[in-house]
């Protein structure tokens, strides 16, 4: 074999293995030449979404390059959604699945989405999140597990995974080992879960057990530090959670894809090329890459980075060619999977109707709810992390607005109140002089500001009801507190409808 094609085959190898995003709604030239020659694999994000019937020829023209290649999206049906970033997700997320606790439910949800999904023409989901929540304050997932329990999340993960995949998508579980007990964001530094090893097993490991039990093919892995396994080096750079954790311990024998590879967590030490060939020679299969780096260059700098170090001697070929192999069979698999379900690009209203189920009050609701008259609504705004879209709206003013003409609302964030402080007084109370008020906040108990806001508020009116659309806390400031679990568009419309008289548990 001349030296020009071992050096095209390398690049097919190299390309073979990532999975970039792009700009657009439209495919870009550079990714139909890179999918021709080698890429097997692309993520949408919702920059690249403006309607379903968008979304459809996008695939179609993507995949007229190559009919198995493996079209991902970001999608969790929670605050977290790229399919319905412009409006809000149709469904409530996995913590108020959780919250409900019936997994027929959870399965109904995640094949509803899968039916859009399918239509739409993508083929792997990187959903669920199979992390337990089990620390508060963790920045990153909070409602994005479905729960605090591992056997609560372990269900609801492996029901997730069979409603999606029996409606034509596949599957992938992450954080692995487990991003729940973390108090940093791994898009911006590097967490520890320094659990011990029975400990590990017994808060983290059951939902990823239960997600393989299931039937899923992809695993994502988590940049985080686990000492009990590895001192040295985050999950998705090390083998001996890879290797030995996942592929030995837990017998994986599917496709393990990194999480976004230009994050913090990882690029902070190794820099973007060489986090990308330090998870391949750890056992990464494929290198998600795109969130925030999608250009040709980046593409072309990593497959440069990982045909470098086959050459150099730090990666071996034979390691790249067994997770391009990895990658083949998952496309293969993938796409007859969506091959055997009929395509049904109508929905149901199962979101909206798990979202009301989803919803809980506490407090003396007689002569408070339903509201006499329209109120004044405060929503009080936290700094989301970088996994929710700025664009995706959330809220309960707005329906609540549509439902309740008259309904009046102000939107107020940490640094409007520390720039001005009068203006609790005078955009919240003073308006609200006379009427209901309507607290919203968004977990108020790890945004300490916001816990101070809604405390200074409910001193002032007592009688104020407080909707909140993050993880519940027992404060108990308000008169009557509505509890949605999640901020979706979904929830913010069951939890309107509970405002003007509907029910809820």
């Amino acid at each position: 074999m001349s030296t020009s094609k071992e050096s095209d085959e390398l690049r097919r190898l190299a390309l073979s293995v990532l999975q970039p995003g792009f700009v657009g709604t439209e495919a870009p030239d550079w990714v139909l030449r890179a999918i021709a020659d080698g890429l097997s694999s692309v993520v949408l994000f919702s920059r690249n979404i403006s309607s379903p019937q968008q979304v459809a020829r996008l695939t179609r023209q993507l995949r007229a390059e190559n009919p198995s290649l493996i079209i991902a999206i970001d999608e969790e049906a929670g605050d977290v959604t790229r399919i319905e970033s412009s409006t809000g997700s149709t469904r409530p997320g996995s913590f108020a699945l959780g919250a409900v606790d019936d997994v027929a439910l959870t399965e109904s949800v995640s094949r509803d989405l899968a039916r859009e999904l399918h239509a739409a023409g993508v083929t792997l989901d990187y959903a669920p999140s199979a992390d337990v929540n089990s620390n508060p304050d963790n920045p990153i997932i909070g409602v994005r597990s479905f729960g605090v329990e591992p056997d609560r999340v372990a269900r609801h993960a492996a029901a997730w995974i069979r409603g999606l995949q029996s409606g034509g998508v596949a599957a992938c579980a992450k954080h692995f080992p487990g991003h729940g007990d973390v108090a940093v964001d791994s898009h911006h530094g590097l967490p520890r879960y320094d659990a011990d090893l029975d400990t590990i097993a017994a808060q983290a490991l059951p939902p990823f057990r239960a997600a393989l039990e299931a039937g899923v093919r992809a695993v994502m892995s988590a940049h985080l530090l686990v000492p009990a396994y590895d001192e040295h080096v985050p999950a998705t750079l090390s083998s001996r959670i890879l290797g030995g954790l996942l592929r030995k311990e837990l017998g994986f024998d599917g496709l393990i894809v990194t999480d976004a590879i230009e994050m913090g967590a990882v690029t902070g030490r190794y820099g973007i090329e060489g986090a990308t060939v330090r998870a391949v020679v750890a056992g990464a299969d494929a290198v998600c890459v795109g969130g925030e780096n999608a250009e040709e260059a980046t593409v072309g700098l990593l497959a440069g980075a990982l045909a470098g170090a086959v050459r150099s001697g730090e990666l071996a070929e034979a390691r790249l060619a067994e997770a391009s192999r990895r990658v083949r069979e998952f496309a293969d698999w993938s796409t007859g999977l969506a091959g055997s379900v009929p395509v049904d690009p109508v929905h149901g209203d199962i979101g909206f109707a798990a979202a009301r189920r989803a919803v809980r009050v506490s407090g003396e609701t007689d002569g408070v709810l339903p509201l006499a008259a329209a109120p004044h609504v405060v929503e009080l705004v936290p700094t989301t992390n970088l996994a929710i879209g700025k664009e995706t709206p959330w809220g309960v003013a707005v329906p609540l607005r549509e439902r309740l003409p008259g309904t009046t609302f102000v939107r107020v964030d940490q640094q409007q109140l520390s720039d001005r402080p009068e203006a609790v007084d005078e955009h919240a109370l003073a308006p609200a002089t006379g009427r209901p008020l309507v607290v919203v906040v968004r977990d108020a108990a790890r945004n300490k500001w916001m816990g101070r806001a809604l405390a200074d508020l409910a001193a002032a009116r007592p009688d104020a009801v407080v909707v909140e659309m993050g993880l519940p806390d027992d404060s108990g400031a308000g008169a009557v507190r509505i509890f949605t679990h999640g901020a979706t568009a979904a929830s913010g419309v069951a939890a309107a409808e509970v405002l003007i008289g509907g029910h809820a548990r």
